[in-house]
């Protein structure tokens, strides 16, 4: 009686200290969760960099080394697209000064708009023709907002930084201590669902892997396909705009949001058919990628139906952002594995 009375007030203490422990790190939650999807996805990788003949042995360093590329893998993109960013910045702002100075002359492709162009050139030069029409359409622009959009996007920027490296930290920790994490993610699971904890662990970490590549093949095959129609319609740096799409693709149904983009651009240069036709393409590709290919490359590893697949993809990401893509299918894996052995346990009491 007295043992029982004591393994209940651990466990009510326990769990005490837990909620405790998810309060203090409740921030920081959802950047210990990346890091350990990043670990788990690239984990194979690891394996074998250890294994290596060469550097046997040299754990720390080549988690260190796996960590760094995984840093340059985000910072280097994401640092060429903002010093294009400022660029573009500058750019932005001496338009802005030459208006309200000498107004803003109307561009041909607005001129050019297949069925408005005559009135949207009109329009333009009511609003933006000569400096005292520009300064009045362009009041609510001033250095003050500016400085002050200027400013949230700095601090933004900052908090992103930072939670990035706290991310950084956690994988090059969890690459070091891996092992042991799993042997005893692994222990806990068995004293919980018994024999069968090891079994749904596996699913969720296949789960995770498997939705990391179904991203990677959506976006690289969606980049590649894309990038063939943006060169064959005539489009600017095919290429860069397929990369850019491909990154979009990351996300379900996100890269429309680049291609809609080029489409209007060849709207706005006189090419209507030619838009219409980049727009259906891109369309398909992502209904075919995002409702049947990405479920498919993601349920196929753990097994899990079609439905459920997608089910867990979309709810993730509306309970949980951009992380739900993950956790999601993870989640549904292992309901779905629970599902069959509660199943098979009542076909063995029936026999």
């Amino acid at each position: 009686m007295i043992d029982t009375m004591q393994s209940r007030a651990r466990f009510v203490g326990g769990f005490i200290l837990l909620l405790l422990g998810a309060w203090v790190l409740h921030s920081y939650l959802d950047l210990l969760a990346w890091a350990v999807v990043l670990a788990i996805s690239t984990w194979p990788i690891y394996q074998r960099l250890l294994v290596s003949s060469i550097l046997e042995g040299k754990v720390t360093w080549i988690a260190l080394g796996l960590t760094l590329s995984m840093a340059a893998l985000i910072f280097v993109p994401v640092g060429y697209g903002l010093s294009r960013l400022v660029d573009e910045a500058h750019l932005l702002g001496q338009i802005f000064n030459n208006a309200q100075s000498t107004g803003i002359p109307c561009p041909a492709w607005v001129e050019n708009l297949p069925w408005v162009g005559a009135t949207a050139k009109v329009y333009w030069l009511k609003q933006l023709g000569n400096a005292e029409a520009a300064r009045a359409s362009l009041h609510w622009i001033d250095s003050g907002s500016i400085f002050n959009f200027t400013k949230d996007f700095a601090n933004q920027l900052i908090h992103r930084f930072f939670g990035f490296l706290i991310i950084l930290l956690t994988l090059l920790f969890l690459y070091q201590h891996g092992e042991k994490l799993g042997q005893q993610i692994i222990a806990s699971s068995r004293k919980v669902f018994g024999d069968k904890g090891y079994k749904y662990t596996l699913h969720a970490n296949s789960a995770v892997r498997s939705t990391v590549n179904g991203m990677l093949v959506v976006g690289v095959g969606k980049g590649l396909l894309m990038g063939a129609g943006y060169a064959f319609v005539g489009l600017d740096n095919p290429a860069i705009l397929g990369a850019l799409t491909g990154i979009f693709a990351l996300i379900p149904f996100a890269a429309k949001l680049i291609f809609s983009a080029c489409a209007l651009v060849l709207v706005a240069q006189g090419y209507p058919l030619e838009a219409a036709g980049l727009f259906t393409y891109g369309m398909i590709l992502t209904m075919i990628a995002d409702n049947y290919v990405r479920p498919a490359l993601i349920g196929g590893a753990v097994k899990l139906p079609f439905l459920w697949t997608l089910l867990g993809i979309f709810g993730g990401m509306e309970a949980c952002g951009m992380l739900g893509l993950f956790l999601g299918p993870a989640l549904m894996a292992i309901l779905m594995s629970i599902w069959r052995d509660w199943l098979n346990d009542l076909d063995n009491a029936k026999l």
